[in-house]
């Protein structure tokens, strides 16, 4: 037998059936038409910005990483309730302007841009993050060109990274951003350039559920913007000091205290060094904003027996929920938070059952050997911590199988 995670709060039960948002499960799979479903609480997203809102000091914008859930229905939503968007493609680009974001309100990170990205984001006016001098170099030159004065910041990769991070992001050698002894060199010859230069974008890592490290590596941040802005002799207009905060995926995963990380940034920024006095700070979430409000619902086609253990074959799989199955950075596989939606609550059985996709590879595992209710056909798996990293993270197109129906509540 092995546990499965913690099934985020607020999460109740009517008559044995889940509730999401007030809603039952069945209901919900009724009006979407079928299962695979996955179905995103914006209440759920409201409270944890509220959240976060209380927290953190009043002078920190709060961006929204879009590649965690880029949704269309809750980008939309999304745009009225943080301070920016962070995108990482010109796909990602359209959506953010389609949701309503305003141009000068959206960063562009990730290595790789093409010119044509490139081009898309200078003419709409975004802010371009250099993650190398060849990136500086054609940017500068399509604006040229275009004849437009780019909007440019510098990514740094700096000399520490997030201790504890599930992805180091910063420190060592890296794809990402350009080395922190070279940065400020960068930063003065693209304002030399005539550029408008934006300031710093430094990201250590992401999803840390340690909140010393994290308070620790967000005042090295600090620090690092201040000194690479000593050395280039002017202030920047934003720092952007990441994200990284961690969410309870796992058996024995604890929440992150938010509240304490956000007295250490109020510290550091009520009278932060003096370079820094009037730039204005921006933390960037993905799936700390979104992945609790999500749930994944699949259903049971089969119930077999293979040399003595027990599988539950379902309708859904890795070609939907890549993360759950373990296949999407995880070193040890895991079982995320699994429920039967439709007997929420009920005793489990006394013997372990395998969820299994409906795909031709051993990967498709949802769950492995877990505790639930006795599986039937028909009964409904509810995969939690689904709002982040599913349906666009997930190899859609494997096997010819249909994508997996969306649905926004409470939006």
């Amino acid at each position: 037998m092995k546990p499965s995670g913690p099934i985020p709060l607020g999460y109740e039960a009517e008559n044995g059936m889940l509730l999401i948002g007030d809603c039952g499960v069945a209901s919900l799979i009724g009006e979407a038409g079928d299962t695979p479903l996955f179905v995103y609480d914006m209440g759920g997203v409201r409270s944890t910005i509220g959240r976060l809102r209380v927290s953190m000091p009043d002078c920190l914008h709060l961006h929204y990483a879009i590649k965690a859930n880029p949704y269309a229905p809750l980008l939309a939503a999304m745009a009225g309730l943080v301070d920016g968007f962070d995108i990482a493609s010109g796909g990602e680009l359209a959506m953010a302007r389609e949701a309503g974001m305003a141009a000068d309100r959206i960063s562009f990170a990730g290595p790789g841009k093409r010119d044509d990205e490139l081009e898309a984001a200078l003419v709409a006016g975004v802010t371009i993050n250099l993650e190398s001098e060849g990136e500086a170099r054609r940017a500068l030159a399509l604006a040229d060109r275009l004849g437009v004065t780019p909007r440019l910041a510098v990514r740094v990769n700096p000399d520490f990274d997030l201790k504890g991070s599930g992805m180091k992001m910063g420190g060592g050698a890296k794809p990402f951003g350009v080395d922190a002894d070279r940065a400020a060199a960068l930063a003065g010859s693209v304002i030399a350039a005539g550029a408008d230069w934006r300031g710093w974008h430094i990201f250590a890592g992401s999803q840390a559920l340690d909140t010393l490290a994290i308070i620790e590596a967000q005042a090295r941040t600090v620090e690092l913007a201040a000194r690479l802005s000593e050395e280039v002799g002017r202030t920047p207009p934003v720092v952007n000091i990441g994200g990284g905060l961690g969410v309870p995926y796992f058996p024995g995963d604890l929440p992150i205290d938010v509240r304490a990380i956000g007295l250490a940034l109020e510290e550091s920024l009520t009278i932060p060094p003096a370079i820094l006095e009037e730039s204005a700070f921006a933390m960037e979430l993905g799936r700390y904003l979104v992945a609790e409000a999500g749930v994944y619902l699949t259903r049971v086609i089969d119930v077999k027996e293979s040399h003595g253990e027990h599988f539950a074959i379902v309708d859904g799989g890795l070609h939907h929920q890549l993360a759950a199955s373990g296949n999407f950075g995880t070193v040890v596989r895991r079982n995320y938070p699994v429920a039967i939606a439709n007997k929420f609550g009920a005793e489990p059985a006394a013997r372990p059952v395998t969820i299994a996709g409906c795909l031709c590879t051993p990967l498709d595992r949802l769950a492995d050997k877990i505790l639930l209710p006795p599986v039937e056909e028909g009964d409904i798996i509810a995969i939690f911590m689904a709002g982040a990293y599913g349906a666009t993270a997930s190899p859609g197109a494997f096997l010819g199988h249909a994508p997996a129906h969306e649905m926004l509540l409470g939006n």
